[in-house]
């Protein structure tokens, strides 16, 4: 189905050209006077430099030839020449009923050349609980995965975990002290080892945190760290059943923390993955004469003549021949172009990294691991900050576990809502129901309080303002979708069904209109999001959507309406309305409850 804007514009385009003018001066926008007009053109005054006559002659062309085009309520040229245009309310309604008809789509074609892409948007440590630092990057990062699988590509979402290097012989040698018995030190062990693991994670938890803090005080224990961690990378049997149980541990109450922010992927690689890859690539570098020693270190240049900053050689391998964060990046680019030969990989990061990635990015170029067809982009998000402007913390000043502060927003929620209930004297929800709907709106409001921000920007997290009913928050974009809940139920109690084959009637009322006119804007809106991994286009959309509806809420009849006809046009204008907004929190990654 055409864009509206598309659609308005080969029209306007079509006069244009029948009076000899270039088709690019047809372009037709958005009105930015909306009190004035719903779309505007002004091709005309570019128009007149190159065809040497005043812009309201060509403006008074154009209206003139779109006079008596049903596409058009009015088309007025105003001085010095502009084009001001209001769509006539049959054609209006007429393109909203085919949205309506396109259930599920509304509008929005899948792209005809899907693309592979991989969207890496998880990062945690294992044997490390999820903290505030984990949550823009997994819920922008699975906004940009359904946003992208909405508009029909291959979207492949990988968590990669941070489970290789020095933490891993940092739990060895500080589970060895606590516990030595375990089979798992005996390296003439030849069995097989449990299958259950000798800690829980709490345990677990703890042990990293305890051992991390005693390696930077005791050298022995940290040269004992650095010695077990490289017999695990050679293959110590013991130590890699550890690992095995450290990942199942780890990877278990990741997904459940994840699961709780309703953020899946489809991938749990992790770093550990990637390292079969990174010999074969370190060789290839030095081949083909790409990597070379400087300070003991393999490094390889990235910098370019355009550039207006220095760009650091980016570093292959350390001098003691370690890994790096770059090191298993490119083996994991490796990996990823091996396995599933994507067109595209979406990196979500802090922006603080995007030297690294510069670096990466340019290293894989410059060596073939990826060819100039391939898209590396790197989503860099700006910081989540307490009300005092600084990034989020725990009143004692530490990082927040991500549970906890799921936890505190959860209280908060079901407070109001208990609040609300009883302030209607609707007493009628039970304990359970209060709790379960907290949850659900509880995750739209932390969800859409990070996702209604450019993920470039920091922005502050504000309890008080995310759980509002009130303004620009994810708690009155669910009202508004149980409002119209409500009114659909009510409207099936007394019909017996909803009207599903009811044409949509040309509007009433200002409001109406309003309101699919918002309604008409929502492909291109979603096909904007995509291009720009934006999902702060789609929030902004839905606020605007909430208002208009409530607008024509407050203003219309709906129940009461006398007319059969125009009253089951109204209830299918409802029903698009619910579809569109579920469509888009969908992408956002949370959904509606039936009532609040």
């Amino acid at each position: 189905m055409k864009k509206l804007i598309d659609a308005i514009t080969e029209e306007v385009t079509k006069v244009f050209v029948a009076n000899g003018y270039d088709e690019k001066y047809g372009k037709v926008t958005l009105s930015n006077r909306p009190d004035l007009c719903e779309f505007q053109c002004n091709g005309a005054m570019a128009a007149a430099k190159e065809y040497k006559c005043a812009p309201f002659m060509i403006a008074d062309k154009i209206a003139e030839g779109l006079t008596g085009n049903a596409m058009f309520e009015s088309v007025e040229s105003v001085k010095p020449g502009f084009l001001n245009l209001k769509l006539a309310p049959e054609y209006l309604a007429s393109y909203v009923d085919e949205m309506k008809q396109d259930a599920g789509r509304f509008g929005c074609e899948k792209t005809q050349n899907p693309k592979t892409i991989i969207v890496d948007y998880g990062g945690p440590n294992v044997a490390k609980p999820l903290h505030v630092g984990h949550l823009r990057s997994a819920i922008i990062g699975e906004s940009v995965k359904r946003i992208g699988r909405f508009m029909g590509h291959n979207v492949i979402g990988d968590v990669h975990l941070g489970d290789w290097g020095l933490q891993m012989g940092l739990i060895i040698v500080e589970l060895k002290e606590r516990k030595p018995e375990l089979v798992y030190f005996d390296e003439s062990y030849t069995g097989e080892y449990p299958q259950e693991a000798p800690f829980t994670i709490s345990e677990l938890e703890d042990i990293y945190p305890t051992a991390s803090g005693k390696s930077k005080e005791d050298e022995n224990f940290k040269a004992a760290a650095l010695q077990a961690t490289h017999e695990l990378q050679q293959g110590r049997r013991g130590y890699q059943a550890l690992l095995s149980h450290i990942l199942n541990v780890s990877v278990t109450d990741l997904k459940r923390n994840y699961s709780n922010l309703n953020v899946d992927f489809d991938l749990w690689k992790g770093e550990s993955d990637a390292q079969p890859y990174v010999p074969d690539m370190v060789q290839m570098m030095k081949d083909k004469g790409f990597a070379y020693m400087s300070d003991g270190a393999l490094v390889v240049d990235v910098a370019e003549e355009t550039d207006a900053k220095e760009i650091p050689p980016c570093i292959i391998l350390k001098s003691d021949g370690a890994s790096l964060y770059s090191t298993t990046d490119l083996a994991t680019i490796v990996m990823r172009m091996k396995d599933y030969n994507p067109d595209s990989i979406i990196y979500l990061a802090d922006a603080r990294q995007s030297m690294h990635f510069i670096q990466v990015f340019r290293c894989a170029r410059k060596t073939g691991l990826v060819d100039e067809h391939v898209e590396l982009k790197h989503i860099g998000f700006g910081t989540m900050n307490g009300k005092d402007g600084k990034p989020f913390k725990t009143r004692d000043g530490g990082v927040m576990r991500l549970e906890y502060l799921l936890d505190e927003i959860n209280e908060e929620m079901l407070k109001k809502i208990t609040e609300n209930q009883k302030a209607k004297e609707n007493l009628d929800i039970s304990d359970e129901e209060a709790k379960e709907t907290a949850k659900v709106v509880a995750l739209a409001a932390v969800k859409y309080g990070d996702l209604s921000n450019q993920a470039s920007k920091d922005y502050v997290f504000d309890i008080e303002r995310f759980t509002s009913f009130e303004g620009n928050t994810g708690p009155y974009i669910l009202y508004t979708i149980v409002r119209i809940k409500s009114i659909l139920a009510k409207y099936k109690d007394s019909k017996g069904a909803l009207p599903e084959q009811a044409a949509i009637l040309p509007a009433h009322s200002e409001s109406e209109k309003n309101l699919m006119l918002a309604l008409a804007r929502f492909n291109a809106m979603m096909e904007n999001a995509y291009e720009e991994l934006a999902p702060h286009k789609v929030c902004a959309y839905i606020y605007e959507l909430a208002n208009e509806f409530n607008g024509f809420y407050h203003g219309t009849k709906i129940l009461s309406e006398e007319d059969a006809a125009v009253q089951q046009s109204y209830i299918g204008l409802l029903m698009l309305t619910k579809d569109v907004l579920e469509t888009c929190i969908d992408v956002l990654g949370f959904s509606a409850p039936d009532r609040m």
